[in-house]
């Protein structure tokens, strides 16, 4: 099989990737960015606020997967990062003027946002939009937040995060293609409501890890001094870290494709373990 080292542009795009997929966590940026730890700000949300960003996250997740991958045009063409990092901060200021409870509001609006970003990065690396798995990789961006502590010292954050989630879908697949063998029916063939089902289960996963990080923004954005400005800023900061989660993964994908996921993986870890 060819070594991605014999292409010295598809080793460079790994490098590339290796970059941004090993890069700050989102919490750390918004820290950096209120200028205190945002761990405090979490803690003092009261319980059931949390538990309605749980739910509200998964249902933006679901709308915003369908509604973003259907505005674009299925045609391979560059990326469009900063329209949609000005439609963040848009969204971010309106947060942030009204306060909290604007922010339910605001959520599914902004998730949309970032969601068509993520799917114009996959269209800019070659990814078919109409394609079941592409809705997939792009729910999956965010489920990367970066590096977190629960994170296994044996692996990168990068590769840890997708176990997270196929491991779940892997399971789900064999259920779906029993039910389509004894449909008659391919195993890829699923109906409506076995997609349905996958994406569900799919966007449950994501949405434990994506919760986490939202709720540190709203905790953030919460903050009476905060107001517009940083409501912006928050925003844009969010779309411009999952606009690189997205370029790093479907890089990393596109390349699998073309040499092979364990050919890949054990690359990607030389490279960070080189540099360590």
């Amino acid at each position: 099989m060819t070594q991605i080292k014999d292409n010295q542009k598809d080793y460079q795009d790994l490098k590339k990737a290796v970059d941004i997929l090993q890069s700050p966590t989102i919490t750390a940026k918004i820290s950096d960015l209120i200028g205190s730890p945002i761990e405090k700000l979490v803690n003092s949300l009261p319980t059931s606020i949390s538990k309605k960003i749980g739910g509200a996250v998964e249902a933006a997740l679901h709308k915003s997967a369908n509604a973003a991958l259907w505005s674009l045009e299925n045609k391979k063409q560059d990326a469009s990062p900063i329209l949609h990092k000005i439609y963040a901060a848009s969204s971010g200021a309106i947060g942030g003027a009204f306060g909290f409870t604007a922010l339910f509001i605001e959520l599914p609006i902004a998730t949309t946002i970032m969601m068509r970003s993520v799917a114009d990065i996959a269209r800019s690396e070659g990814f078919d939009l109409t394609d079941f798995s592409t809705k997939q990789l792009c729910i999956e961006v965010f489920a990367m937040g970066g590096n977190t502590k629960s994170d296994d010292a044996t692996e990168t954050g990068y590769y840890v995060t997708r176990s997270f989630t196929t491991g779940a879908m892997q399971q789900l697949s064999k259920e779906l293609a029993e039910i389509a063998a004894k449909q008659g029916a391919q195993a890829s063939a699923f109906t409506t409501s076995q997609a349905a089902k996958w994406m569900a289960e799919l966007i449950e996963k994501v949405a434990a890890r994506f919760g986490v990080v939202i709720t540190e923004k709203f905790a953030a954005q919460a903050v009476p001094v905060i107001g517009a400005v940083t409501g912006a800023g928050i925003n844009t900061m969010f779309i411009d870290f999952y606009q690189d989660m997205a370029l790093g993964h479907f890089t990393i994908k596109r390349l699998e494709q073309k040499y092979g996921f364990d050919h890949i993986k054990k690359e990607y870890n030389n490279i960070v373990n080189n540099r360590n």
